[in-house]
């Protein structure tokens, strides 16, 4: 055989088996490509995302969409060869599995989470909108989860309203915390509740509960030395008309600022685009902060590719995000919804260049 000829047949045999080799090595990543972005002020599966009742809203146009993005399932075992592709490719992300899947979490639990991030951001986003429209939200203080084997197993319930902790008057989530660690471990704690049938039962009937009662929880000691006694205090709301969001399928924060913009979009004549696709992400909180998100560089692509022209950017992601920006599209930096606000109405009155951009600084 000519020595050409067998080193071309070496090499062809080698390559084969290093791409067999690819494929049997397992790599312990997962991959992040876009999802799906859906306009909050449109509708998906032949219904309005965004449904309002009790209040006059109005016509609006273009597009203010949120954004996803889709990752590979906790059971997923990436070979070599799909990292490698991965790694390379402009529309997908490589990461260490435990970034998505941290501490060995099943599908199931990281679903479970999402879903109920997913259901308190809708909160958020409808406290946040209403805020900036200047109309009043009642809010409470309430236990929102109890930790089993705490504690509180037993004797606090998720949906309590804390009125006060050891006599202290409770306003916001903090307020709890900061109250609770004033003690050391093994010291009781005392707070004033509405248990949660009352307060649903008051609710339902468009009263205000009033009768209170008093539970004493005996503190212990966290991993950091603080005096704990195993819940997480979180804010409930009463609305003063119905604000209904109906997406399906999507988990996680990250919708909450294009959902109060939505809202917003739906309860004032002006139209926010003034009929220019914008999309966008990040978190909100009930001030109308907005957070970070993951994925940011997914989301970019997945918006431009669907035609979005404006993308609204957390600004604690911008940096990351202006590392790889697609053609056409502008990354617009936003830290609050009154940022947002402030951009939409530059965007929809021609004052593009007034707009803060995102840069490789942030």
């Amino acid at each position: 055989m000519p020595r050409r000829t067998a080193t071309m047949l070496a090499s062809t045999l080698m390559l084969i088996a290093l791409l067999c080799a690819g494929v049997l090595i397992k790599v312990p990543y997962a991959e992040m490509t876009p999802g799906p972005t859906v306009n909050t002020l449109g509708d998906h599966d032949g219904e309005p995302v965004l449904q309002i009742s009790g209040h006059k809203t109005y016509p609006t146009t273009g597009h203010l969409n949120m954004t996803t993005v889709r990752v590979t399932s906790a059971d997923y075992n990436m070979n070599l060869v799909s990292a490698v592709y991965g790694w390379l490719a402009h529309d997908s992300i490589v990461v260490p599995h435990n970034t998505l899947y941290p501490d060995g979490k099943t599908e199931q639990q990281s679903s479970q989470e999402n879903a109920e991030e997913f259901s308190q951001s809708q909160e958020s986003a409808k406290v946040a909108a209403l805020n900036e429209l200047k109309i009043p939200v009642k809010s409470w203080v309430i236990v929102q989860s109890v930790i089993k084997g705490s504690p509180s197993e037993g004797r606090l319930h998720a949906g309590d309203v804390i009125k006060a902790v050891d006599g202290a008057k409770v306003d916001k989530p903090a307020d709890v915390a900061k109250l609770v660690t004033k003690h050391k471990p093994g010291q009781d704690v005392v707070f004033t509740i509405v248990p949660v049938k009352e307060a649903a039962a008051a609710e339902k009937a468009g009263k205000q509960a009033t009768r209170t009662q008093n539970v004493t929880v005996t503190t212990e000691k966290a991993k950091d030395g603080r005096a704990i006694v195993g819940i997480q205090a979180g804010t409930d709301h009463t609305f003063p008309f119905a604000i209904d969001i109906k997406l399906a399928d999507v988990g996680g924060p990250s919708a909450g600022l294009m959902f109060a913009l939505g809202i917003v979009d739906k309860l004032t004549p002006d139209n926010l685009t003034g009929g220019t696709f914008v999309a966008g992400t990040g978190t909100i909180d009930d001030d109308g902060k907005v957070g970070p998100i993951g994925g940011i560089q997914m989301k970019t692509v997945g918006a431009r590719s669907k035609g979005a022209r404006y993308f609204l950017t957390p600004k604690d992601n911008c940096a990351e995000a202006a590392k790889d920006v697609p053609g056409g599209l502008t990354l617009v930096k936003v830290d609050t919804i009154d940022d947002a606000m402030t951009a939409l109405k530059d965007v929809r009155t021609g004052r593009t260049a007034d707009l803060p951009k995102c840069t490789a600084k942030g």
